[in-house]
């Protein structure tokens, strides 16, 4: 472990102020709104307040506490955390995960692009209490396009002041709830499950079971990006500062409370009246709404940047075409992928546009969440058999979790015709995108051949000797995904021998593995043949840029200095001043030529993978090639084997 994360996983102030800046936004500003869900158009009463209250505490002690702070923070995979961390510690006990892991991901990734514009909205709506006529939807957009718009230049220098704020934040919720607490202190009896038993049981108090569950929900919706970014704050850091976290919530929670009890009976327009800036003075509710605008764009923060990490992991483990990836800043886990924040930008503008308002987005929210918490809980029970965890506990787990989560999917059904049908939307396409590029790549796999690269040593170097053929270049690098150096792609020996044979003085074979462990920067070095064929493996984390070009000089550099290989030129003229060789890369891209060989579905697979290739990366600039020195050879991949073919002739 590097001493970075030896760092994280201590307990200490900083790590605790950093955790409350980057974890709790999503779920730390679910007070905004989750009330104003719950009563909505329906009287006060006591049942539906009591109720509700019971409802959010039992649910963020049975989701957040239980699941996620207690249970699923261990699942970490080298101190990092998400869903796609936790599929590379549990794939390889059944092959079948891959399906919860991307319908979980792609959950994760449309919910991202509603909770920017309703932590936003519902913020900035507070002015309607001052300023009832005010247009908020365009200062929504104008805040979203801003924000998207300062991803590329790095967030590290915000990151540092949003753990102070946060604080201030949760404080003053915790505070704002306390003042009305004591006006009322018999509303702590709320904490009784009995309350949440009867709100969903009686139905006289207005809304269905099935309505009061949706939108008790959103108080546990932050509680997946929670684990997401465990890697940014360790375990310790993160339990911790909930305790706090939790308490600032129920204290808030239960000051909403009290405010709609003192109200009973009456039917009031939560959308102007909003029970979060009414149990705030009124002298204080310009600097609370401030506050809460804030707050709003730090939760937005964190979920673009839990966007980024996603796709980043999911690019490395095939599931997501190539695309750019920057790294603005050395801060840990700082990247920024301007495709994803181009798309994500629209479609939190989109949302603005189409829903207007944040109780109208509060029913297309929600929905997806509850999915991927489910996906997770499936992949945290064979976590948990990983780590030799006795049956009937494991099965205690699931039973709990798909009985809560599944009420939950339930209660959130309803939001489908609502809006609930946008973020589902979007995550179909997602799906889409993630099944069609993992299931391209296995076809493709198929038909790669490997054979032993043993048989060539011989005729490999009888070509480099071979004067009679022009010399192609004088170091001539292939990329290779052969995990065992004996191997070797029949369309690489294709290439040098018979596409063009290609004569240089040294052939070097590069392959790179992708490790779990995020900031690995190893390589090992198999000299084959001496001064002939040599093999270099790269092993990078999955948060090391692939600067194949660049490190591939850095190894050959330290070979020279070693005496392991000599690069100087050949040629009579070059050779006497001691000049280098000149290298050339050549990547093999496998085209599939013919495909009547597959499925209807295979086909259709591969069209729709013909395409998605078109807009992602090319694998050189992938891997950060220098292009001035690259041959693309396109290799049809053979899906009709000649002997297979009958034809008869005629004499």
């Amino acid at each position: 472990m590097s001493s970075h994360n030896k760092d994280l996983q201590r307990l200490t102030a900083a790590g605790l102020l950093i955790s409350l800046g980057i974890i709790y936004g999503d779920i730390g500003t679910s007070p905004l709104y989750v009330f104003k869900a719950i009563v909505g158009d329906y009287r006060i009463n006591e049942t539906l307040v009591l109720g509700g209250v019971s409802c959010i505490f039992w649910t963020l002690t049975l989701q957040t506490t239980i699941k996620y702070v207690a249970i699923t923070l261990q699942a970490d995979n080298k101190g990092e955390g998400g869903i796609f961390s936790l599929f590379s510690l549990v794939r390889r006990r059944a092959r079948w995960l891959i399906v919860p892991a991307v319908i979980g991901g792609c959950a994760l990734l449309a919910d991202g692009i509603i909770t920017p514009p309703i932590t936003i909205s519902s913020a900035i709506e507070g002015l309607h209490t001052k300023y009832p006529n005010l247009p908020t939807m365009q200062v929504v957009i104008a805040i979203i396009a801003f924000l998207f718009f300062i991803q590329q230049f790095g967030t590290s220098l915000v990151g540092r002041a949003f753990g102070p704020i946060m604080f201030l934040w949760f404080t003053m919720m915790g505070v704002l709830g306390i003042i009305f607490i004591v006006q009322m202190p018999s509303i702590i009896k709320a904490l009784n499950p009995y309350y949440a038993y009867e709100l969903l049981t009686s139905g006289e108090a207005g809304p269905t079971a099935f309505a009061v569950l949706g939108a008790v929900f959103l108080c546990t919706t932050g509680a997946e990006a929670l684990y997401s970014d465990l890697g940014h704050c360790g375990r310790k850091n993160i339990r911790v500062s909930w305790v706090y976290v939790k308490t600032c919530l129920i204290l808030n929670y239960l000051g909403q409370a009290v405010w709609l009890l003192q109200h009973n009976g009456q039917k009031l327009d939560l959308n102007l009246l909003n029970p979060f800036y009414q149990i705030m003075p009124p002298g204080f509710l310009i600097f609370g709404i401030g506050i809460a605008t804030v707050a709003a764009v730090i939760a937005s923060q964190a979920l673009i940047s839990g966007s980024y990490t996603l796709i980043a992991e999911a690019v490395r483990l095939n599931l997501w075409p190539k695309v750019k990836i920057n790294y603005p800043s050395l801060q840990k886990g700082q990247l920024y992928v301007p495709s994803i924040n181009w798309i994500l930008c629209a479609g939190c503008i989109g949302v603005v546009l189409l829903f207007q308002r944040s109780e109208r987005m509060e029913a297309a929210y929600g929905l997806s969440i509850t999915i991927a918490m489910l996906m997770t809980t499936i992949l945290v029970s064979k976590f948990l058999k990983r780590r030799k965890v006795p049956n009937y506990i494991i099965s205690l787990f699931l039973v709990v979790y798909f009985l809560v989560e599944g009420i939950f999917l339930y209660g959130n059904l309803g939001k489908f015709v609502e809006g609930g049908w946008f973020t589902l939307s979007i995550g179909f396409v997602l799906f889409g995108v993630m099944w069609t590029w993992h299931t391209a790549r296995k076809i493709r796999n198929r038909y790669v051949k490997f054979v032993e690269i043993e048989d060539y040593y011989d005729i490999l170097k009888e070509l480099s000797d071979d004067e009679s053929v022009p010399k192609y270049a004088s170091q001539l690098v292939y990329l290779t995904s052969a995990n065992f150096n004996s191997e070797i792609e029949s369309k690489i020996i294709y290439s040098i021998l018979q596409k063009q044979p290609k004569r240089a003085d040294i052939y070097w074979l590069v392959h790179v593995d992708v490790m779990d462990e995020p900031y690995t920067r190893d390589y090992e070095v198999d000299v084959l043949v001496p001064n002939k064929l040599i093999r270099i493996d790269f092993k990078l984390g999955f948060r090391v840029g692939q600067q194949i070009n660049l490190l591939f000089r850095k190894v050959v550099e330290d070979m020279v200095k070693n005496g392991e290989v000599d690069i100087t030129s050949r040629y009579d003229s070059l050779n006497k001043h001691k000049i280098v060789g000149d290298f050339r890369f050549v990547v093999i891209e496998k085209v599939l030529s013919r495909s009547h060989n597959l499925s209807f579905y295979e086909r259709m697979v591969m069209a729709a993978y013909t395409q998605l290739k078109k807009v992602s990366i090319s694998e050189e600039r992938g891997f950060g090639l220098d292009l001035s020195f690259v041959t693309i050879e396109k290799v049809p991949l053979m899906l009709a084997d000649p002997e297979s073919v009958q034809i008869r002739r005629i004499v």
